[in-house]
């Protein structure tokens, strides 16, 4: 599956432009803070309408000058740069909450490395654990893909090698298109199947 992407967007006062297409595996963008990364992920995930353009994935219209497929219909696992469990339950009832792929429990559990957190509150959780949570969440959504904003962002040396090796497993073990964002060029070499800078 494939990203194909050209979008403008107004952000506030200024536009930003991105067009790329690239093949299956891990697609990074990469670039300097405040430079649109984030802006494109969410016009992707359906959550910031483009001014023009348009987005397509492993052939599916998303966006385009006559079709605007909503967010929750995209079929795309989000992970934002804050993980965003919910603080009222378990880890266990966190990543219930995809529901979607039932089957896919224990491998996603155990994939992720998180199978002794099942009963822990989300305040109780490293940064690294936190981040790994919410990748399971959203691959329990049962997506066509997954989006990460910064997941890496704000974490010591060992908790971003500890979310980098499973960002690694996503990508290696289930074949799933990832797009993610980063403003670390060594990251995106290391993630990326193919790297687009955005400047």
């Amino acid at each position: 599956m494939s990203f194909d992407v050209a979008v403008t967007l107004r952000r506030g006062e200024r536009m930003v432009e991105a067009a790329f297409a690239t093949g299956p595996g891990a697609t990074v963008l990469v670039g300097r803070s405040g430079a649109g990364k984030t802006s494109v992920l969410l016009a992707i995930a359906g959550l910031v309408r483009p001014s023009r353009g348009h987005v397509r994935v492993g052939g599916r219209t998303l966006f385009d000058a006559a079709t605007d497929v909503p967010a929750q219909h995209r079929r795309a696992g989000v992970v934002f740069q804050e993980p965003r469990l919910f603080p009222h339950l378990r880890v266990a009832a966190n990543l219930r909450y995809g529901r979607g792929a039932a089957d896919r429990w224990q491998a996603t559990v155990a994939m992720l490395d998180i199978g002794h957190l099942l009963d822990r509150w989300p305040r109780t959780l490293s940064g690294g654990e936190a981040r790994r949570v919410a990748i399971g969440r959203a691959l329990l959504s049962d997506p066509d893909f997954l989006l990460l904003d910064e997941p890496l962002s704000s974490l010591d040396r060992d908790r971003r090698e500890e979310v980098m090796r499973a960002i690694e497993r996503v990508r290696d073990d289930l074949q799933l298109p990832i797009l993610m964002v980063t403003h670390d060029p060594e990251e995106a070499a290391r993630i990326g199947t193919s790297v687009v800078r955005i400047e």
